[in-house]
């Protein structure tokens, strides 16, 4: 028996030391699996969190970003308007009915609003990043024809490649995109493995916007590689014609600097040749004018491919515009003549009559279109213009039409001056006569010599048949008396200057003669008390 119940107590302490055993087992499986669903839930609020960072990633790149949207809500409109018309076109069978007609009436005008959308995002339904994934739209090629043109052709090349650099740049925003995508579909992989009972339908709809961003990287690959290779043939292109202009741009400045070097050495000879500057001055000016015309002609002979095409243009357009600007053409001809037929040089003394008018002056300038001169004080502006000082310009073309006097030409500095004094009848004229003779021959004796030196140098180019430069004398009868002209030769930029002296010299030396009285308009007063008035005899008094 007693083995008995020893055997029986033997099994009671297995049974339970059994049953503690499976229940100790129990309590660490539970929390074993507790610890196990904690670390899921860890891991996937990591990954979460993950997602979140992506997310943020993703909404940074706004223009493809905003571009799928559009996408999208272009095939939300699309759908909606499909459903639209159908709803409207089994609304028209019952449109006898209030409410359907009412219903027919809301949803019309919401398919035109609908309508309206759909033309706006046609572009995005039929291809989705239809302007991101297209490549701008290259320029026609530039002629670059002319220096200027240079401009244009790298300003076009500047435009193509900041165009190109902007589509790799979306380029370049796509793949960084699809890389945030690619990691999304990644992160919610794995939180399918650790949940599989998790919700799939971000994973669809990432998975569905990644393939469709794969598909636009895969078109633009294939896009830039064919738009580089326009762009680098535009770019060769255009670079090929700046080379080409570039060399005639240099070529055409080696020749011009080669024309200054020569006429710099013509105006070297000239100043060496020519001693006189006014003569000086206007060689320079003619030099000046072939350099500047040259130049001209060589810039238009290189930049015009079809001379003669050019010459039929110029002689008709010519045509016309030297009736509408005769005067200038009529100018840069007297230009012309007077430069190279030498009848007016710059410093000359001139006078020239316009409009009833005569003004006296000093070449100061000769243009291609005028003559520029400088008022002086003479005999001119004190009897007739009571001006002096003014700058007048006199039209080139007035050699033709006007009157123009050159006090000094050539080598003459000299003209003839005279002074006009009357003395009564009964003087001595003869007396008269000689002093004045004396007076002007002793003031202007000067003046006389070096006249006869600048006359006999000019018997050369000039048939010259009266060359006597001595003082002359004249007597003429006059209403009140003997006129005794006195005439000289004088400086012709300082003629009031011997006038007034020799004026003054011969009013006093008949002053001094007893038999020489000067005639002025005088008359006698008649007063007797006894007799009767004479009658008024108008050439009584008169000496």
């Amino acid at each position: 028996m007693s083995r008995y119940f020893y055997k029986i107590f033997l099994l009671i302490t297995l049974i339970t030391s059994t049953v503690f055993a499976q229940a100790e087992v129990s309590v660490e499986g539970e929390a074993l699996a507790k610890e196990i669903e904690d670390e899921k839930k860890i891991k996937i609020a990591q990954l979460e969190m993950q997602l979140n960072e992506i997310e943020e990633d993703i909404l940074n790149e706004r223009v493809w970003t905003k571009s799928y949207s559009t996408y999208l809500t272009s095939l939300d409109v699309r759908k909606n308007l499909i459903e639209l018309k159908k709803r409207i076109k089994y609304l028209k069978k019952y449109k006898n009915k209030a409410s359907s007609k009412e219903e027919l009436d809301s949803l019309l005008a919401k398919e035109e609003i609908l309508k309206s959308q759909s033309a706006q995002l046609k572009d995005n339904y039929s291809v989705p990043f239809f302007e991101l994934i297209t490549p701008p739209a290259i320029d026609k090629q530039p002629e670059v024809s002319n220096p200027f043109d240079i401009f244009t052709g790298i300003s076009y090349i500047k435009n193509i490649n900041a165009d190109f650099e902007n589509y790799m740049k979306h380029k370049k925003e796509l793949t960084k995109l699809i890389n945030f995508l690619r990691q999304e579909a990644e992160i919610y992989s794995e939180i399918e493995k650790i949940d599989p009972d998790a919700d799939t339908s971000l994973k669809e709809m990432i998975n569905q916007k990644l393939e469709r961003f794969e598909n636009a990287l895969e078109t633009m690959v294939v896009t830039t590689d064919v738009y580089k290779k326009r762009i680098e043939v535009m770019e060769v292109n255009v670079n090929k014609d700046i080379e080409v202009q570039t060399y005639k741009l240099m070529f055409i400045g080696i020749l011009i600097f080669i024309v200054f070097i020569l006429f710099f050495l013509l105006k070297l000879a000239v100043k060496r040749y020519f001693t006189d500057s006014e003569r000086y001055y206007m060689a320079n000016k003619a030099i000046n004018f072939s350099n500047y015309f040259l130049i001209i002609v060589i810039i238009f002979f290189n930049y015009i491919e079809n001379v003669s095409y050019f010459v039929t243009i110029l002689g008709f357009a010519s045509a016309g515009i030297a009736i509408a600007m005769k005067d200038w053409f009529m100018s840069i001809l007297g230009w012309l003549v007077i430069v190279f037929g030498g009848s007016i040089h710059v410093g000359d003394r001139i006078r020239v009559d316009m409009d009833g008018k005569e003004f006296v002056g000093d070449v100061m300038d000769i243009s291609s279109l005028r003559m520029t001169i400088l008022e002086d004080v003479t005999l001119t502006s004190i009897m007739y213009n009571r001006r002096a000082g003014r700058i007048i310009f006199i039209p080139n073309n007035f050699i033709f039409t006007k009157m123009i006097a050159n006090y000094t030409h050539s080598s003459l500095k000299t003209v003839w001056d005279g002074i006009y004094i009357t003395v009564t009848f009964d003087s001595n004229h003869k007396k008269a006569m000689h002093i004045a003779k004396e007076i002007t021959r002793k003031y202007s004796k000067g003046y006389t010599d070096i006249t006869r030196k600048q006359l006999n140098k000019l018997r050369s180019e000039y048939s010259l048949k009266n060359t006597n430069v001595e003082p002359r004398i004249f007597s003429f009868i006059e209403p009140n008396g003997i006129s005794i002209d006195s005439w000289y030769l004088t400086n012709a930029y300082a003629t009031l200057t011997l006038r007034s002296t020799i004026s003054v010299e011969i009013v006093e030396a008949f002053n001094r003669e007893d038999d020489i009285s000067i005639a002025y308009p005088t008359q006698n007063l008649y007063i007797q008390k006894d007799r009767k008035k004479p009658p008024f005899d108008p050439n009584e008094g008169v000496s």
